[in-house]
């Protein structure tokens, strides 16, 4: 019998993962990478930007960090480095096709949305459906058309289309006399161009995450007090000086199956929403726990920067940011490099942004939007079918079935668009999920019943995120999300050795080795 062919589409870490595990099934991966190189959002970022999670918790279950990277937070350069050591250990860059965007996807085969099972039969190949994937050279500008088994969506949500607000007309970027660009732009020059680009100038940083703080770090660095760096942003969000408040490793906070119970969780039986309800208090603790450390430790209460809501609801939505040196970056404040301007809406003016609420005016050579991107408009637009545009853009969140396939779109799979806090682990267990579905391991449940699974997912985001609900993320979830994926493919979950350890120990990427 001929091999599956399996189209994947990106070389980030996702696709490095779908393309190694279709691998070790016996398909015949190709994975298609717009980009010069693999790697993904770190093929091309700030200069002075680092892993946000400890290495331990961001390596693969079967390829661990090589000695020499000795620092728990790894450099983008070293993080490449373990990439291409991957890819090159086992075997993937004959797979790969770089230079090649993908500019759409088209199903050819039966097809109704009155289906009650996922492709119509249950089955992951039926007899007559393919994809065709439309694939651009970008350095010849050559067109071609592969037509493959299945599909599956490595994009990303955190790069290719920006995120830049709107604006009411004639208060928008246009009027504005200066250099507005997105955080994307700015990470795509050599780390000399940007230096040049933003020294001796007044620079506005629009957003305040990971990209806008290493963003504005940088400006500060490069300028000093003489032209500072205003971070203009909307609201706060709870950012980490390290990963051990009080002395205590956030592993042992979050990462472990006693953490969960504190927690409600989608598709918990009776016994477990009681255990929850009775143990609320102490979920609540950590969070105060954590606060307080954050608090004690960073001068957010002076500069009022201060959340106005749970350190449990940012890692619920994973919007905890890791500030390295945070006494550097206070430092940068107080001395004038960095200014904070807060906000709920400003607009532009020839010279600048104008504060609206107050009518202050903020002076500026060059605007950097940091305001991330729009994933999902992204992975709408890759699809030809109007019908499958809707199914990806018609709800809040994307509707994945373990956040991995959509229970209408027959014949693909999408790996990575939803977050956890570790998002390398979290990427190889679904190539595992997705490919062990491939081989016949097992098979998913009826649509009906995925789309219930998925109410359950929204619900929980719902009572646990407030107004992040829209995102999709299984933060502080890993080990319960995980657990399903594992009942999936007939491993067990409990993957420590006794009950204690496995109740009280942090779980982590090579647990699942």
């Amino acid at each position: 019998m001929d091999k599956k062919q399996v189209a994947i589409v990106g070389a980030g870490i996702s696709g490095l993962l779908a393309c190694k595990y279709c691998l070790s099934k016996g398909f015949n991966p190709i994975v298609f990478e717009s980009e010069s190189d693999i790697g993904g959002v770190w093929a091309k970022t700030f200069k002075t930007t680092r892993l946000q999670a400890p290495k331990a918790l961001y390596q693969f279950s079967d390829f661990p960090w090589p000695p020499s990277v000795t620092d728990d937070f790894p450099t983008h350069q070293q993080i490449l480095a373990y990439f291409r050591s991957y890819a090159t250990h086992f075997d993937l860059i004959p797979y790969i096709k770089l230079h090649s965007r993908v500019k759409g996807i088209s199903y050819d085969g039966p097809y109704s949305e009155t289906w009650s099972l996922w492709n119509g039969t249950g089955e992951t190949f039926p007899s007559n459906g393919k994809w065709n994937v439309t694939v651009e050279d970008t350095q010849t500008a050559t067109i071609q058309v592969y037509t493959v088994d299945f599909v599956i969506l490595c994009l990303g949500r955190f790069k290719d289309v920006p995120n830049i607000p709107d604006f009411p007309a004639g208060k928008g970027p246009v009027v504005f006399h200066g250099q507005a660009i997105h955080s994307m732009e700015y990470a795509a020059m050599d780390h000399e161009t940007a230096t040049k680009f933003v020294k001796g100038k007044k620079v506005v940083v629009v957003g305040f995450g990971k990209s806008g703080l290493d963003v504005a770090r940088e400006c500060s660095s490069i300028n000093g007090p003489e032209h500072p760096c205003t971070i203009v942003y909307r609201r706060d969000h709870w950012k980490l000086p390290d990963w051990a408040p009080w002395g205590i490793p956030f592993t042992y906070l979050y990462f472990t199956r006693f953490s969960h119970l504190f927690v409600h969780k989608p598709g918990e039986g009776f016994l477990l929403s009681l255990i929850a309800t009775l143990l609320s208090p102490l979920g609540w603790g950590v969070s105060k726990l954590v606060e307080s450390y954050i608090k004690n430790k960073t001068p957010i209460s002076k500069f009022d920067m201060v959340p106005q809501h749970s350190f449990a609801k940012d890692t619920r939505a994973c919007l905890i940011t890791y500030m390295p040196d945070p006494d550097d970056f206070f430092d940068a404040v107080e001395k004038g490099s960095i200014k904070l301007q807060k906000t709920p809406k400003f607009s532009f003016y020839d010279k600048g942004i104008l504060i609206e609420e107050d009518n202050t005016r903020i002076e500026a050579d060059t605007v950097i939007f940091a305001t991330g991107f729009k994933g999902a408009e992204k992975l709408k637009n890759i699809f030809e079918s109007s019908t499958f545009q809707n199914f990806i853009s018609g709800s809040p969140r994307i509707p994945l079935y373990r956040e991995c396939i959509h229970p209408r779109i027959p014949q693909l799979a999408i790996i990575g668009f939803s977050e956890g806090l570790s998002n390398l682990y979290v990427s190889e267990m679904r190539s595992k999920w997705v490919t062990a579905l491939l081989e016949g391991a097992f098979k998913v449940p009826s649509v009906d019943e995925m789309q219930k699974d998925i109410a359950r997912w929204d619900e929980y985001m719902k009572q646990s995120s407030g107004e992040y609900h829209y995102r999709s993320s299984i933060g502080a979830l890993e080990i319960w999300y995980n657990d399903q994926l594992c009942k999936d493919m007939g491993m067990n979950p409990l993957r420590k050795n006794g009950a204690l350890v496995n109740l009280l120990e942090p779980y982590g990427p090579l647990d699942y080795a």
